[in-house]
Order: C-alpha cells, then structure tokens, then sequence
C-alpha cells in the first residue's frame, strides 16, 4: 500500500510540474487569436534605439498573460475597436542594452531587476479600428515625453478618448497602467514570472521541430 501511495504522489507531483510549466510558457498571442495586429517596434529601426533588436515580428507572452489579452480584443471588437501590439516578451540581453542607452528608470526598468516585459507579462498596445487602421492616441511609441503619460491633459479630445476606451478594456481584464507610458500595461500577477533571456530565435526554432 506504501509503495502505491508513493507512486501516487510522484504521479501528482509530475503532473502538478507538467501543469505549472505549461501554464507559464511563453506563447505567440497570434496563435490564440489572429486578429490581433502585431507591429512589434523592435524587430525594426522605428524606436527610440534607433535599430533593430530583435529578430521577429513576434509577440510571446506568459499563456494566462496572452489569454487574458485575448478577452481584451473581444471586448475591444464588440465596441468596433481592436488592438495593435508595439511590444511584448522581451529577452533582459536587449533590457541591458537600451538601459545603456536611456539609464532612466522612469523610462527603462533597470535590468538589474529586470523588467516586466522581461517576465512575458507586460504588453505595449494602442487602439485600432475594427479595419486595423491606427487611431488618434496621445503619441507615438517610445515618446519619452510629458505627453506619454497615462493621464496627461493636455492632448486632444480625440485622444484622450481613445486613451480612455484602451485603459479601460485593458484594466477590466486584469491589466495595469503605469504613469509614464500610456501604450505599456503590466498583468496583475507580473510578479509571479521569473525575468528570462530566451532569445526570441530560439523560440521561432523550436516551434518549426
């Protein structure tokens, strides 16, 4: 009876470990829902570094990250809206460069703690039409600028409202705003996802075995 009781709990525990990695593996939110638009900056030269790096238009996220997101185009397409993705998972090897660059950790996590983009569980969007067509928002991606702030006054009616619909869709699903960027939103449980360096090709290839 000991011996089956032991095999019992190895068997709960392997498949408790199965479940867990699993739960937190890194996805392609395009495979969970192929009409959220992905324009991830850095896999081009149109960002505040100036160059390209990363090696795909890809965005990985955390599964219950991406899952969550999903429900956030839902919502968003039921009002005639949807989302556009500038960033998502993002290897701490590309964090140490761009704190290199802007050592501002109002801007740029420091790499030393890693950022939340770094655990697969942030997400920097901005708000499309129901035809994908870019919206009014307050400004681009990677402004480092007063009017980047999640609440700044001072733009136009249009964009505030715009902002407003985005930070709402996004925080009903479990997201968070943070001051300085309005495009970047953090998952609730950010904290529960260790920081990784995987970098993105090592993904692609795996995914082609």
């Amino acid at each position: 009876m000991k011996r089956f009781l032991n095999v019992g709990l190895w068997f709960f525990c392997f498949v408790a470990i199965g479940y867990s990695q699993n739960s937190y593996e890194l996805v392609d939110i395009t495979t969970l829902d192929s009409t959220i638009l992905v324009d991830i900056k850095y896999a081009t030269s149109d960002n505040f570094m100036g160059e390209v790096l990363y090696t795909a238009n890809i965005c990985l996220l955390r599964r219950p990250v991406a899952e969550r997101l999903v429900l956030v185009q839902k919502h968003l397409r039921n009002q005639g809206y949807g989302l556009k993705i500038w960033d998502g998972y993002r290897p701490l090897s590309v964090q140490k460069k761009m704190w290199e660059k802007v050592p501002d950790p109002g801007f740029v996590a420091d790499p030393r703690y890693g950022s939340n983009h770094n655990r697969g569980a942030a997400v920097d969007v901005t708000l499309v039409d129901i035809n994908g067509r870019d919206l009014e928002m307050p400004t681009g991606f990677d402004d480092f600028s007063e009017k980047a702030r999640s609440d700044y006054p001072d733009v136009s009616v249009t964009a505030q409202q715009h902002r407003f619909i985005l930070q709402q869709a996004m925080t009903a699903y479990g997201f968070q705003t943070i001051n300085s960027e309005w495009w970047h939103f953090n998952d609730k449980d950010m904290k529960a996802y260790p920081v990784l360096d995987v970098p993105l090709e090592q993904f692609i290839e795996g995914r082609k075995q």
